[in-house]
C-alpha cells in the first residue's frame, strides 16, 4: 500500500469513505448504529494522523480550486436545456389532472380576455359614430350626406362617412354605449376569476411536485453507496438538495402559470387578429420569426453560464461549510488569509457567472419590445390610412392595435422569464444528477435471525480505488461473546474492516458471515438493527441530552436511559448543566466538552444493546481517570456478546481475546495480548514504541551525564 499523501494542516482531506456508522447516509434507517458516518469534508479523524486520508480514495482532480487551500473540485457536465426542461415538466405528471383543469380554466379566461378589446372596439365606433354624426346636416340620409361632400370637395371625409353606421344628426346612443360596456366588463371580471382560480390550482400543483421532488432526493440519498460521498464536497451537495431545489420551485411557480396564459393568448389573438383586419394580421405575424430567432440565440449563450452560475455557487457554498467547520483549525495554523483568497476567488466566479447570465438574458426583453414598438407602429400606420380611406372602422383600428400589444406582451413575457427558466432548468439538471447517481445494489429480502455473533472473514478482496487493493485474501474468524482488538499503523486498514462488516462498502472478493449468514443476502438494515457502534468522530444532533442517549433506541423507557446513563458516566457531568438531561445541545455539540459529546455516544450504544459492538476509538476524547471508569463500562457493555475494538492506545485492549495487527490491509499477527509480546513481532514494535520509549527517554534524562 502506498504512502499517503502527506497534507498541510488545514488543507481538504481526502474523502473519508472509511468513516463507519452510515445508517443514514447508506439508506438503512438503523436506529442501534451509534454513529452515523459525517460527511466527506468534515475533517473526519478515525484515527489519529489521518487514517482515514490514508485509507480513502484521492479526489479526481477536474483543474481548479477545490477545498479551502485548493483541493480538487468535482467535475460537472451540463445536460441539454431540452431534454432537461422535458424531464422537469415531466415531473408534473402526478398531477395531470389537475393541470388539465388548469388548462380549461386558461383556455376559457384567455378567450374571454381576447374577445374584450373587440368589444371595446365597439363601444368606440358607437362613440365616433355619434360624434361624426352630430356633424352632419340632420334630416339628410347619409348617401345623400354624401354626394354632398362629394361634390364639395371633401372625398376622404366622404369616404370616412360612408364607411360608418351613421344616422346624420344623430349623436352618441349612450344606452347602446353603456350596454357594450357592461359586456365588456362582464368578460374581463369572468376572466380575472378564472384565470385567478387557475393560478390558485397551478400553485398547489408545483408545491406538491416540489414535495415530491424534495422527498425522492431525500429518499435517493438513502439509497446511495458511500462511494458516492467520497468525491462529493458535502457543502456542494448540500446546495444541490437546497439553494438548487428552491429554485427549481421558484421557477416552476413563475413560469407555468404565465408560459400557459402567455401561449394561449398568443394563439388567442392571432385568431381575432385575423378576423379583424387580415392584411394588418400579417403585417403582426412577421415579428414572430424575428423574435424567435432573436430568443434563441440570445438564449443559448445564456444557458451555459445559467449552469456555470449554480456550478459556482455550490463551490462557494462547500467551501464556505468546510472552511467554517474548520474554523478554529484555520485559525490555530493561520490560513484565514488562503481561506479568504480562496473565498475571494469563488465569490468572484459566482459574480462573472451570474452576471453574465443575467446580463445576456436580460436582453431579451428591451429586444422584444423594440421589435414590439416597430409593430406597434407600423400597424398604427397602416390601421390610420385605412380608416380615413373607409375600408376600417376606427374601433377595430383600435381594437388591432390593442391586440398587437396583447400580442407582443406575452412575448415579451416570455422573453422576460427566459432567465429565470434557464437558471430554474440549470438547477434541475443538478438535482437530476443526484436522482440519476448509480445507487447501491439492492437490498435482499427477508430479515435477520437473532444471532450469536459469530463474524467471520473468508478470502475478503476490497479497494476503494479500482486496481489499488487494500484488503486482499483475509481470513477472520470472531467467536461469540468474543473481544477482538484491531490495531495496527494509520492506513493499514483497521476501520475499513469493520465497515465492511456493516456493509457500508460492498467486497470484490470473498464473503463475511454472522452465524454463517452471508452479509449480502440480509437486508442492510437487519443487519445493521443489531449492531452498536461508537466512532471516535461524535456525531449528535440538536436536542436534549436525553434525546440523544434515546437515539439508540427510540422506545427505551426513562429508567433505562437513566441507567445507561449512570453506567457510561453521563449522568456525573450532566446535573452541573442548567437543565440537567433536558439541555439542548446546540448543531455544533459546542456547549459540552469533546469528551463529554463522546461519553453520551458511549451511552447511546450501551442504551441500544446490540448483539454486536464495534468501538472505533470510542475513548480518543476522555480524560485518563473518566476512560478507566468508561473502560469498565464497556467492558461490562461487551460481555455477552461479540466486540471489534479499534485502538491505538495498547493500554485498553489488554484484556482482549483476541488482538488482530494489521499492515497494509492484511493481518500479519494474532494473539492475545502475551502471546503477541512473546512473538516479538509487529506488535511489540507497536507495543515498544508507545512505552519502551518514554521510558528510555525518562531513563536518559535520570542519568547522570558524564564529564
Amino acid at each position: 500500500m502506498s504512502t499517503p499523501e502527506r497534507r498541510l494542516p488545514g488543507d481538504q482531506p481526502a474523502p473519508s469513505g472509511p468513516t463507519a456508522g452510515t445508517a443514514a447516509a447508506a439508506g438503512t434507517g438503523a436506529t442501534t448504529v451509534a454513529e452515523p458516518v459525517a460527511e466527506p469534508g468534515a475533517n473526519q479523524t478515525a484515527e489519529p494522523g489521518g487514517e482515514q486520508t490514508a485509507r480513502a480514495p484521492q479526489r479526481p482532480a477536474h483543474g481548479g480550486d477545490g477545498g479551502p487551500f485548493g483541493g480538487p473540485r468535482p467535475q460537472e457536465q451540463a445536460m441539454t436545456f431540452g431534454p432537461s426542461l422535458k424531464r422537469l415538466v415531466g415531473l408534473l405528471r402526478p398531477e395531470q389532472v389537475l393541470v388539465v383543469s388548469t388548462v380549461l380554466l386558461a383556455l376559457v379566461g384567455v378567450a374571454l380576455n381576447v374577445v374584450g378589446p373587440k368589444i371595446l372596439g365597439l363601444a368606440t365606433d358607437v362613440i365616433f359614430t355619434g360624434v361624426v354624426g352630430r356633424q352632419l346636416p340632420p334630416g339628410a340620409t347619409k348617401e345623400q350626406v354624401v354626394e354632398q361632400l362629394r361634390a364639395s370637395g371633401q372625398d376622404t371625409f366622404a369616404d370616412l362617412v360612408s364607411g360608418l353606421d351613421v344616422v346624420p344628426g344623430q349623436g352618441i346612443q349612450f344606452g347602446e354605449l353603456g350596454t357594450v360596456l357592461l359586456w365588456a366588463l362582464a368578460f374581463y371580471l369572468v376572466s380575472s376569476l378564472l384565470l385567478l382560480l387557475q393560478g390558485y390550482l397551478l400553485n398547489g400543483a408545483v408545491q406538491r411536485t416540489v414535495y415530491r421532488l424534495r422527498r425522492d432526493v431525500e429518499e435517493k440519498i438513502n439509497r446511495l453507496p458511500l462511494r458516492y460521498f467520497d468525491n462529493q464536497p458535502r457543502g456542494e451537495l448540500l446546495s444541490r438538495v437546497t439553494n438548487d431545489i428552491d429554485n427549481v420551485s421558484q421557477s416552476l411557480q413563475q413560469t407555468l402559470s404565465q408560459l400557459l396564459t402567455a401561449l394561449l393568448t398568443v394563439i388567442g389573438v392571432t385568431v381575432m387578429m385575423f378576423v379583424v383586419s387580415p392584411l394588418l394580421a400579417v403585417i403582426a405575424l412577421i415579428t414572430i420569426p424575428v423574435s424567435m430567432a432573436v430568443t434563441m440565440v440570445i438564449g443559448k449563450r445564456s444557458q451555459t453560464r445559467f449552469v456555470q452560475n449554480w456550478k459556482s455557487t455550490g463551490e462557494l457554498n462547500a467551501h464556505i461549510e468546510e472552511a467554517f467547520t474548520g474554523h478554529a483549525l484555520v485559525k490555530v495554523y493561520g490560513r484565514h488569509a488562503e481561506v479568504e483568497q480562496v473565498f475571494d476567488d469563488r465569490n468572484d466566479e459566482l459574480f462573472r457567472a451570474g452576471f453574465g447570465a443575467q446580463w445576456i438574458s436580460g436582453l431579451i426583453m428591451p429586444v422584444m419590445m423594440f421589435i414590439g414598438n416597430l409593430n406597434y407602429v407600423v400597424i398604427a400606420v397602416v390601421g390610420g390610412l385605412r380608416v380615413a380611406s373607409g375600408s376600417m372602422n376606427l374601433g377595430d383600428v383600435q381594437a388591432f392595435i390593442q391586440y398587437s400589444r396583447m400580442f407582443t406582451q406575452p412575448l415579451t413575457q416570455v422573453a422576460s422569464m427566459a432567465n429565470l427558466l434557464q437558471s430554474g432548468v440549470a438547477s434541475a439538471e443538478r438535482v437530476f444528477e443526484v436522482l440519476d447517481a448509480e445507487e447501491q445494489s439492492a437490498e435482499a429480502g427477508g430479515q435477520l435471525a437473532p444471532t450469536r455473533g459469530r463474524v467471520e472473514f473468508e478470502q475478503v478482496r476490497f479497494s476503494y480505488s479500482p486496481g489499488t487493493e487494500l484488503i486482499t485474501g483475509l481470513d477472520l474468524v470472531a467467536e461469540p461473546g468474543q473481544t477482538v482488538a484491531i490495531v495496527g499503523p494509520t492506513g493499514a486498514g483497521k476501520t475499513t474492516l469493520v465497515n465492511l462488516i456493516m456493509r457500508f462498502y460492498e467486497l470484490d472478493g470473498g464473503r463475511i458471515t454472522l452465524d454463517g449468514v452471508d452479509v449480502s443476502t440480509v437486508p442492510r438494515s437487519a443487519l445493521r438493527a443489531g449492531v452498536g457502534m461508537v466512532l471516535q468522530d461524535t456525531w449528535l444532533f440538536h436536542g436534549t441530552i436525553r434525546e440523544n442517549i434515546a437515539y439508540g433506541r427510540p422506545d427505551a423507557t426513562e429508567a433505562e436511559i437513566l441507567a445507561a446513563a449512570e453506567a457510561t458516566y453521563v449522568d456525573r457531568f450532566v446535573h452541573s448543566l442548567p437543565d440537567g438531561y433536558d439541555t439542548v445541545i446546540d448543531e455544533e455539540g459546542s456547549n459540552v466538552s469533546v469528551g463529554e459529546k463522546q461519553l453520551i455516544t458511549i451511552a447511546r450504544a450501551f442504551l441500544a444493546d446490540p448483539a454486536l459492538l464495534i468501538l472505533d476509538e470510542a475513548t480518543s476524547s476522555v480524560d485518563t481517570r473518566t476512560e478507566v471508569l468508561v473502560q469498565q463500562a464497556m467492558n461490562a457493555l461487551r460481555s455477552d456478546r461479540t466486540s471489534f475494538v479499534i485502538a491505538h492506545r495498547l493500554s485498553t485492549i489488554r484484556d482482549a481475546d483476541l488482538i488482530l495487527v494489521m499492515e497494509s490491509g492484511a493481518i500479519v499477527e494474532q494473539g492475545t495480548h502475551e502471546e503477541l509480546l512473546a512473538a516479538r513481532g509487529a506488535y511489540w514494535d507497536l507495543y515498544n514504541a508507545q512505552f519502551a520509549a518514554p521510558i528510555e527517554t525518562e531513563d536518559a534524562e535520570s542519568a547522570p551525564s558524564l564529564p
